[in-house]
C-alpha cells in the first residue's frame, strides 16, 4: 500500500512543477507580447512616416533654400509664410517625439537607424542653424532637444557603420565638414 507520506511529496512536486509551468507559460506569452507590441508600433509609424503626404512634406522640406537666417526669415518665417511653418511644424515635430520615444526606451536606436537614419540626418543638417537661431529669439533652449539627440545618435550609429558616408556627400552634396559641423554639440 502507497505510503501517505509519499503522496503527499507526490502532490507537492506535481504542485511545483505546475507553478514552474505556469511562470515559463507567462514569461514566454509576456515576452512575446512586448514583441508585438513593437512590430505594431513599428508597423504604424512606418505607415505614418513613409506616407505620400508625409513623404511629400519632406521633399518640400527639402527643397527649401536660402542664404542665411534673415533670407530664411523673409521666405518661411510663420509670420510670412504659415503653410510651410506647419509642415515644418509638424515633421520637425514628429521627429522630436521619435527623439523622446528612443530616449523613454520606447524604441531601440537600431530600429530607427535601420528604418529612418537618412531623412532625420537630412532634417538635422539642414535645420540645425536655424533651430539654434529660433532658440535665441522665439523658442526656448529645449525646443526639439529630443530631435536633436535622435540626431547625435544616428549620426554616431552612422558612423560605426558607414563613415564613408559622409566622404561622398551622403546624397546632400554636403562637404565632410559640413557633417562634422553639423553634430558638434
Amino acid at each position: 500500500m502507497v505510503d501517505l507520506v509519499l503522496l503527499q511529496s507526490v502532490s507537492y512536486v506535481a504542485a511545483a512543477i505546475g507553478v514552474c509551468v505556469a511562470a515559463f507559460y507567462y514569461a514566454f506569452t509576456l515576452r512575446e507580447t512586448t514583441r508585438n507590441r513593437k512590430i505594431a508600433y513599428t508597423t504604424n509609424f512606418m505607415q505614418q512616416f513613409y506616407s505620400k503626404e508625409n513623404s511629400r512634406r519632406f521633399i518640400d522640406l527639402n527643397s527649401m533654400r536660402w542664404t542665411d537666417f534673415d533670407d530664411f526669415m523673409k521666405k518661411y518665417d510663420s509670420r510670412v509664410n504659415p503653410e510651410n511653418f506647419a509642415d515644418r511644424w509638424s515633421f520637425l515635430g514628429m521627429l522630436d517625439v521619435l527623439g523622446y520615444q528612443h530616449k523613454a526606451g520606447l524604441v531601440d536606436i537600431n530600429t530607427l537607424y535601420d528604418l529612418n537614419w537618412a531623412p532625420v540626418l537630412m532634417m538635422w543638417i539642414k535645420f540645425r542653424p536655424i533651430i539654434e537661431e529660433y532658440k535665441k529669439s522665439d523658442y526656448g533652449e529645449d525646443q526639439y532637444a529630443n530631435f536633436e539627440y535622435l540626431a547625435h545618435e544616428l549620426w554616431r550609429l552612422k558612423m560605426e557603420r558607414d563613415p564613408s558616408w559622409k566622404e561622398h556627400g551622403g546624397g546632400l552634396g554636403l562637404k565632410p565638414e559640413e557633417y562634422e559641423k553639423a553634430f558638434v554639440k
